[in-house]
């Protein structure tokens, strides 16, 4: 990308080895100049969207909402609002989450049915989003590496009252192999009688029995518990009433599955919002104010860890490519800025999946204010370009098996 021309020097003091680093990426500081100023986005839970509700919301808030017209349920307020502390959000009427990454899962198309893997769940807003798109029907897969930070996940749909059709697994997602439980794959049968067969998940439930809780205690110490598969350290954290795993046995998702199973039975959807720098959010940035900017040395600037990054990102989105079915989409996104991290990783993957992986346009992208990035059909959001923070998303489909 080329860099856009000087503009005044941005209001956070950025330090002179980040301004190289931006400099280095073919991105101009004058992205932050703005950043300070950027809206507080919203999302309102589907169903609380009438003008007497909003209006009450905004009586709460203390400000006018501004609706945002290219995506629908979002709106922007004043960027000092504040909004944990409202009832609104306290009673789960509204998503604090950045537009732009609304805007990643709408690129993904999300129909009513569908078997979503959403393979970096945390924080969270983005699993919210995909659930309300799924509405009464469909599953979504949650995956993330961090527990503590899934957990968080499983907070945010316990209160949203999103939980029915999830599930959630603590797990590598690097090496996640869990396909979506279809009708019509060769499983095990349901057993009909929980009660008479100990290995079968019951109903969840937040309160965990006293021989649970011992088995979670000796996972901690490296023993396996009985919902941690000790091959790949994977932990089922949550699963819903309606996600396909009630009255099934733990052992039918412990099942190694080939290229071929996951081509016919993988996920319609896969959404891989991948690890990286967070350069492109100015939020993050702004923590290292904070933090001590030899924080952000150390965390993004770091050359063997961005060479790291970029390594993972590639192989999270080559194996959530891998659990895709044929005809499935994949949206490739991260919130850096970063040609390392975007177009770079994506050239990658398509050179490696030649025959089988194909960049397509981004439909619903029309009247979204962004640029394209440097590969046609890529998309970029900027502070700048988009009244954002910084987004690249990418869409793949699945035109055979790999």
């Amino acid at each position: 990308m080329e860099a856009e021309a000087e503009a005044p020097p941005p209001n956070l003091p950025l330090p002179p080895a980040f301004i190289d680093f931006l400099h280095d990426n073919g991105l101009n500081p004058s992205i932050y100049a703005s950043a300070s100023s950027l809206p507080r986005y919203i999302r309102l839970k589907p169903g609380t969207t009438s003008e007497t509700q909003i209006a009450e919301i905004e009586s709460e808030l203390g400000c006018e909402l501004e609706k945002v017209d290219w995506l629908p349920g979002f709106f922007a307020a004043p960027p000092h609002i504040h909004i944990a502390g409202s009832v609104a959000y306290k009673r789960g009427k509204i998503y604090g989450m950045d537009v732009a990454s609304g805007a990643a899962v709408m690129a993904l198309d999300v129909s009513p049915g569908d078997h979503v893997l959403d393979l970096c769940a945390a924080p969270g807003a983005k699993l919210c989003m995909l659930l309300d798109l799924l509405g009464s029907s469909g599953s979504l897969t949650g995956v993330d590496v961090a527990r503590h930070r899934l957990a968080a996940c499983r907070t945010m749909l316990l209160k949203y009252g999103l939980g029915d059709r999830c599930r959630l697994f603590v797990a590598d997602g690097t090496s996640f192999s869990f396909l979506p439980v279809r009708e019509e794959m060769d499983m095990k049968t349901i057993t009909t009688n929980v009660e008479e067969c100990t290995d079968a998940l019951k109903e969840w439930s937040p309160k965990r029995s006293w021989k649970e809780r011992k088995s979670a205690r000796r996972s901690t110490n490296g023993s396996a518990s009985e919902l941690v598969r000790t091959t790949a350290q994977v932990e089922l954290l949550y699963y819903g009433r309606h996600s396909g795993m009630v009255g099934r046995s733990k052992r039918d998702f412990f099942i190694e599955r080939g290229d071929s199973d996951a081509s016919a039975f993988g996920y319609d959807r896969v959404l891989v919002d991948a690890e990286c720098t967070h350069d492109g959010s100015f939020k993050h940035i702004q923590k290292f104010e904070h933090w001590g900017w030899d924080t952000l040395q150390r965390r993004v600037l770091n050359a063997e860890r961005s060479d790291s990054v970029t390594e993972l990102q590639l192989q999270l989105l080559t194996n959530g490519f891998k659990l895709l079915k044929v005809g499935g989409s994949l949206i490739y996104s991260t919130c850096s800025l970063t040609v390392a991290q975007n177009e770079d990783v994506l050239k990658k993957f398509l050179s490696m999946n030649p025959a089988a992986a194909e960049l397509v346009e981004i439909e619903v992208a029309k009247n979204w204010p962004c640029k394209s990035g440097q590969i046609p059909k890529t998309l970029r959001f900027d502070p700048l370009a988009s009244q954002t923070s910084g987004l690249f998303i990418a869409k793949i489909t699945k035109i055979s098996q790999t």
